[in-house]
């Protein structure tokens, strides 16, 4: 740890502040270098780290890539520990106190992925493989043990959590390698909080944030998860909807039936989710349930502006993702993530094409999300979607219904909620906030985005409710990056400007923010 501190040059003033940063330019020059120099070594260390299988159900692989990261850690002279997951997979903390520093910046991100269907990728989830590019566009393999010296940034590297998240926890490491390598000083104190249940719905988080409250102690928690803006440009997004969901189940007979000899007699369970269903949300995506608008905070005019001046990325995304049209009339997709959402991730009732067969199901099932923004909860959205359901003629049950409340209910529908969580904003306004995107915009030596809220979600509710302090989200993956799906992917640039953006954050952050409380 003292050799850290050393090494990177910090001094001490009487007054015990930090002198003031150093040249954004010259910073973003020296840690350029730096990179350009290692770009192999940090591939192969990001390659290591993915090539660990990483789902929080999987306590002896996530055991080890909690090690791992811990280790990672240290070898920069960080102090390093597991902290206790209170049930759940370890986090992982680390610490770099700097000498004089006034400030404690949280980086924030999470080492466990999502589940794979190996049979969708077109290489194995957890081998790391660099490709020249996009594999759908004929991108070829390149050897992780051949590569040239300078390694283009169009070039992608596919493992599941290449983009979502393990790339910001070798970002920031190669950051404070790159700061150690040029004697630059940062001018906050840094602390590393790396989770490993984040995409199981951090069931554990608050009894996490409970007990190790004063090691998380912080004045500013940095959320490095998520995409880049559509555009390629760093963006800062200051919010994060909220999320719950739900698994639906309507009823048919006891046994499938024959649609000749009972069609126009049997209800078909189908065809009444279908019903039931679209009556949730119109073609615009407004959402038909009363009332689902009523705790619906407004945007301020900092977050409409915000919304407004975001780069114009519309067409080109129509044209990537082959839509003819949006909903809502062409709205700015900066402004409908600003709404609640409803999405139907999934249908299921009989069988189709080869398997069809001519028959009324016993059942059907649906599987929804529901975004939130500020200020709904999980527990209002379910009590005014049941309500409607009620309305509807629906008998509404949380447990599978037996045969004689079959019989004697005309319309029953099962509905099984998940935990879900409420949105968050921070101020866009605050010294924090104004203090980081200038620290990065200088140390970039470019504009970036600024969003009131992320379209997806992450608990930075939670963080803003157990800690008290300012959530923002910095996040350094491609907006292309099939986060979730398969062949999931990183294209290197979005990694060679992480570096950088860390960097500037490091090192331009303390001297922009001012010492009083925010």
């Amino acid at each position: 740890m003292r050799d850290t501190v050393a090494a990177l040059g910090l001094a001490l003033s009487t007054a015990g502040v930090v002198f003031p940063s150093p040249d954004p330019a010259r910073v973003r020059e020296q840690v350029r270098a730096w990179r350009q120099a290692h770009e192999a070594s940090i591939l192969r260390e990001f390659a290591g780290l993915l090539a660990v299988p990483n789902l929080a159900s999987d306590a002896p692989n996530i055991r080890r890539n909690a090690e791992r990261i811990v280790a990672m850690v240290e070898q920069r002279g960080l102090s390093a520990r597991l902290l206790d997951g209170q049930g759940g997979p370890p986090p992982v903390y680390g610490e770099l106190r700097v000498p004089g520093a006034v400030r404690t910046v949280l980086v924030y991100a999470h080492y466990d992925g999502q589940p794979v269907d190996p049979t969708a990728w077109a290489s194995p989830p957890w081998t790391p493989v660099l490709r020249e590019g996009p594999f759908q566009e004929g991108g070829r393999e390149v050897s992780l043990d051949a590569l040239p010296s300078a390694v283009p940034g169009e070039w992608r590297l596919y493992a599941r959590s290449a983009g979502d998240d393990k790339a910001p926890i070798v970002g920031v490491l190669a950051a404070v390698d790159a700061l150690k390598a040029a004697g630059l000083a940062p001018t906050v104190n840094l602390k590393l909080f790396f989770e490993g249940e984040e995409e199981a719905g951090s069931p554990h988080m608050a009894a996490v944030l409970d007990a190790s409250r004063d090691a998380l102690r912080a004045d500013l928690w940095l959320i490095c998860d998520g995409p880049v803006h559509q555009s390629r440009r760093m963006q800062v997004f200051f919010g994060a909807r909220g999320e719950t969901d739900v698994e639906v189940t309507v009823y048919g007979p006891a046994r499938a039936l024959h649609s000749g000899h009972y069609g126009n007699w049997a209800p078909n369970p189908a065809l009444r989710l279908a019903r039931l269903v679209a009556g949730l949300r119109d073609e615009d995506g407004r959402i038909l349930v009363p009332g689902f608008y009523d705790d619906v905070r407004p945007a301020t005019d900092a977050e409409r502006q915000a919304a407004a001046a975001a780069p114009d990325v519309e067409a080109a995304l129509r044209r990537e993702v082959a839509l003819a049209a949006t909903e809502a009339g062409g709205a700015r997709l900066a402004e409908r993530i600003l709404l609640p959402a409803l999405n139907v991730r999934g249908l299921e009732s009989g069988h189709v094409g080869a398997a069809a067969v001519n028959a009324i199901p016993t059942e059907a099932h649906a599987s929804i999300d529901i975004r939130l923004v500020p200020d709904q909860t999980p527990a209002t959205v379910r009590e005014k979607v049941e309500s409607h359901l009620r309305a509807q003629g629906y008998t509404v049950v949380h447990d599978a219904p037996d045969l004689e409340a079959r019989r004697t209910q005309p319309r029953i529908v099962r509905l099984v909620w998940g935990a879900g969580y409420p949105a968050a904003r921070t101020a866009m306004d605050l010294p924090v906030s104004r203090a980081l995107v200038r620290a990065l915009e200088a140390g970039l030596g470019a504009p970036v985005v600024r969003l009131p809220t992320l379209g997806g979600s992450v608990p930075m509710y939670l963080f803003q409710q157990k800690t008290g302090r300012p959530v923002i989200g910095l996040p350094i993956a491609n907006h292309d990056d099939n986060q979730h799906a398969a062949n999931e992917n990183l294209r290197l640039q979005n990694l060679w400007d992480g570096i950088e953006a860390y960097a500037a954050v490091l090192t331009g952050l303390g001297p922009g923010w001012h010492a009083g409380p925010d």
